[in-house]
């Protein structure tokens, strides 16, 4: 056979031969079988073949979603240190748009945004490759079964192009639809971007043939579902709700009430709007009742253990480790290969510490995490900490109501204990693949001992830390894999986020209690979870506050999973979690010992929210296609 030159330039990557690789390495990827030699009687011809290059496929676009816990970092919670945030020196803006890049360690999607809008149209030519090629299978398919096999590999790969294009379209608006396989750059090299309206029918298409022909269950640790089609066409529909709503009630005098001006391609239709919340819900309410699906242990919180110990710790930190693998919880996922695979993840490395074999720390929590775990006893929020710096308070470790004070974070959402350390909190700490000891936190200070605990008194080397907690969501507990070497089973929807955007959706559509109680029963659900009690009727009188317990529940429970960012900007809520623009003195941050670590937004032009609003088209594919438009904010 002959082999495949890989085009690089342009805005599609012609690499379809590498559909037929199961690993994600890509060192041979230019001596790969050339799809367009490829004969009917080489390939094509069994459902064997359609497995293969429908897992080939799994493999490439499974790197453009399982880092998506990197947009936390354009939030206001969580500092990723590769998010180009900008410190308070710079005078920069916060989270906007990690100074144009993405930052991505994933050979997958490269290094830069503009990277992951041609690896998008690599991910989406692979779908449509399998799409085109399967579908000429099914005409000559010798039985009801086969056919019913190989319209669920269609589904499934219907189904990535949806993912990809409702990534794209989230990103930059109006992008161009492709749904054929494109084997040169030229085909494509003046096509203009497709109205987001238009691509909107063809993504909800897509998700309904993923609906009608998946299977019901996983053929496949990973493989796509039926239900994980029509989560994600309610996610959609969700979305496709808020972007057109016109009436958002957070009563901001500069910025826009609704809509997504910055795409001034789109108008908006409350009208609309207002359907989709109700598809959305109906749809949700189905994966809901009928799928099967049931919250990680049953949702139940498991044993806190005891403050500062971490031997015993709630179902929730476990949910985030391999033991959660094969949780039906996890609507769609993406598994990983553990050690020597070449498919490993490294959420160890880039939320652990360099007591975790040499982790890098690169995602932390912000300190004003801290504050939005609720009470245990109460159901509601505490009195926010005052933070103090023992270096010149030396009560500050047993103060009232101090940051550094362990004592403060009793009775707090199981959630927290699960998520994070703060002072006098312990990990499991492992070296060269062994066991170490179990280690104490204390902030600045990376070595020796802590001298006011007994046992375990050894400390943790955080140098990565810089707010005064650290990360113990998807940081594993236990030897045997390097730093990069992981083999969790990245959850891209979980049924706790599903309860939740249906809560939301029926809120909008029906009011708190217009589905028969059904959304605040599903909100009490996830805060069980955290062994909090039921909200009190309070929280939910009406949509606004209703809509605030809801988003609460986002901010904790969705935590480091990539959400935040777009939950943001889908409500038009940038400057509401911020500050309108130009307001001076922006937002300042502190660490847990009252040090100001950065301000963000001070002064900040209205031009830079726009730019947070919508993504600039790479100008490297405008350069080589004069019918590619720019997004108005980037002109």
């Amino acid at each position: 056979m002959k082999t495949m030159n890989v085009i690089k330039t342009g805005l599609i990557i012609i690499g379809i031969g590498s559909s037929f690789i199961l690993s994600s390495c890509h060192d041979d990827l230019l001596n790969q079988p050339s799809t367009t030699d490829l004969s009917s009687n080489l390939f094509w011809k069994t459902e064997n073949d359609a497995t293969y290059a429908i897992n080939g496929a799994y493999a490439e676009v499974r790197g453009l979603f399982d880092r998506d816990y990197m947009f936390d970092g354009l939030g206001e919670y969580l500092n990723y240190r590769s998010s180009g945030t900008a410190s308070q020196s710079t005078g920069n803006y916060a989270i906007a748009y990690r100074n144009g890049t993405y930052n991505n360690p994933s050979s997958t999607t490269g290094s830069s945004y503009s990277n992951y809008f041609i690896y998008s149209y690599a991910g989406i030519n692979r779908a449509n490759y399998v799409i085109d090629n399967v579908s000429k299978m099914v005409e000559e398919a010798k039985s009801e079964t086969s056919k019913t096999n190989l319209e669920a590999i269609i589904g499934e790969a219907r189904m990535m192009r949806a993912m990809i294009y409702f990534r794209m379209i989230s990103m930059w608006g109006d992008v161009q639809y492709i749904e054929h396989v494109v084997n040169a750059n030229s085909e494509v090299a003046s096509l203009p971007r497709t109205p987001i309206r238009d691509i909107k029918d063809k993504i909800l298409e897509d998700f309904t043939y993923a609906y009608e022909h998946c299977k019901e269950k996983p053929v496949a640790l990973g493989r796509f579902t039926k239900w994980g089609a029509l989560a994600f066409r309610a996610k959609f529909k969700l979305y496709w709700a808020c972007w057109n709503r016109t009436n958002w009630p957070w009563g901001k005098s500069v910025a826009p009430q609704g809509g997504w001006p910055e795409l001034d391609t789109f108008t908006p239709s409350q009208t609309e709007s207002d359907q989709y919340y109700k598809e959305a819900a109906e749809d949700f309410k189905t994966v809901i009742e009928q799928s099967g699906a049931a919250l990680f242990r049953n949702g139940e919180p498991g044993d806190y253990g005891v403050l500062g110990g971490s031997e015993t710790l709630p179902n929730y930190y476990y949910l985030f480790t391999p033991v959660a693998n094969s949780t039906s919880e996890f609507i769609v996922s993406f598994p990983h290969g553990g050690t020597g695979t070449n498919q490993s993840e490294e959420l160890m490395r880039e939320f652990g510490t360099r007591a975790t074999e040499g982790s890098q720390g690169w995602g932390q929590p912000r300190f004003l995490i801290v504050d939005r775990y609720q009470s245990t006893e109460t159901g509601d929020f505490v009195q926010p900490v005052t933070r103090m710096n023992p270096s010149s308070d030396k009560s500050a470790y047993t103060a009232q109501n101090s940051s550094v004070n362990p004592q403060i974070y009793v009775n707090r959402d199981y959630r927290m204990k699960s998520s994070i350390l703060w002072e006098g909190e312990t990990m499991a700490c492992m070296l060269s693949l062994k066991f170490d000891q179990y280690r104490r936190y204390r902030y600045k200070t990376k070595t020796g001992t802590i001298s006011d605990y007994s046992t375990p008194n050894a400390a943790i080397n955080a140098d990565a830390d810089n707010e005064g907690v650290i990360m113990r969501k998807f940081v594993r507990n236990y030897a045997g894999q390097g730093r990069s070497e992981g083999d969790f089973n990245y959850p891209i929807m979980r049924l706790a986020d599903v309860y939740l955007m249906y809560a939301e959706a029926a809120n909008e559509a029906y009011g708190p209690m217009g589905d028969g109680g059904l959304a605040v029963n599903l909100v009490n659900k996830i805060r069980h979870r955290g062994n909090l009690p039921p909200l009190k009727a309070e929280k939910y009188t009406d949509k606004l506050t209703f809509f605030y317990a809801i988003e609460q529940e986002r901010i904790v429970e969705l935590f480091g999973e990539g959400q935040r960012f777009w939950d943001l900007r889908r409500w038009r809520s940038i400057e509401r979690a911020w500050v309108e623009p130009q307001t001076s003195g922006g937002v300042q941050l502190f660490d847990s010992w009252g040090a100001l670590k950065n301000t963000y937004f001070n002064n900040t032009p209205l031009l830079n929210y726009q730019r947070m609003y919508i993504f600039q088209i790479p100008e490297s594919e405008r350069n080589k296609n004069s019918n590619l438009s720019q997004n108005t904010p980037w002109l």
